[in-house]
């Protein structure tokens, strides 16, 4: 059968898709690895853990992973000094205003599906001039359970009155191509995001993957080539 036309929607990643969060999110790290007598990390170490949220930060910052007894304490405590200096350096992408500016001149409406908790979503997108243009924002506690399972994305559609097979889901991570691919999306890898030396986004099976924001205009129905 031949593939669905992808015009009824946009929805995007937040951390390393939509917006460059990791200077912000390393800040709160280095503070937080400061009370523990740690010097602090360069952001290029830091930067492709940021896609994996807190549970990233972590593990580059304290090598703590989810069911350490330090484990919890420390999410917390990371998330609060996240908290308290949420918007210092985060901006969207180059290329992402244009972007968006683009969907909306062709009426296609665009939206934030993410696994960051709604604490932290609403004011940032807020800071940057999005909260109100974006159609939808679905957040890490938004529904029961997050990606990669596909609900959050089904959720965004139900929001927007859209038909899955007809959207587009971008993200840097695997666990949003996975969650695209589970939703029946079109899915495209953010390259120019936070992806680590030992990621392969050629084994997500995305359906392609783009190095600028204004490069998924090409897989809209009628872009010219």
């Amino acid at each position: 059968m031949p593939e669905p036309v992808r015009d009824a929607a946009v929805l995007f990643d937040l951390d390393g898709t939509f917006a460059d969060t990791a200077p912000d999110m390393a800040a709160a790290l280095n503070r937080l690895r400061a009370t523990h007598d740690r010097a602090p990390l360069p952001l290029a170490e830091i930067r492709p853990f940021v896609s994996h949220g807190g549970r990233g930060m972590l593990e580059v910052g304290f090598g703590l992973r989810p069911g350490d007894s330090d484990y919890e304490p420390m999410r917390r405590a990371f998330l609060d000094r996240y908290a308290e200096a949420l918007v210092r350096d985060t901006a969207p992408f180059p290329g992402m205003a244009e972007l968006v500016s683009a969907l909306e001149a062709r009426a296609i409406p665009w939206g934030i599906v993410t696994n960051k908790p709604g604490y932290l979503t609403r004011p940032l997108l807020e800071c940057i001039g999005y909260a109100e243009r974006a159609a939808c924002v679905v957040c890490g506690d938004t529904t029961p359970t997050p990606k990669p399972h596909p609900r959050p994305l089904f959720h965004a559609c139900e929001l927007l009155g859209v038909d899955p097979e007809r959207c587009w889901y971008l993200g840097d991570a695997e666990r949003d191509i996975q969650a695209g691919r589970a939703a029946g999306m079109g899915t495209l890898v953010a390259l120019f995001g936070y992806l680590g030396a030992h990621d392969d986004p050629d084994g997500w099976g995305a359906h392609g993957a783009i190095d600028h924001p204004l490069a998924l205009l090409d897989w809209l129905p009628g872009t010219p080539t």
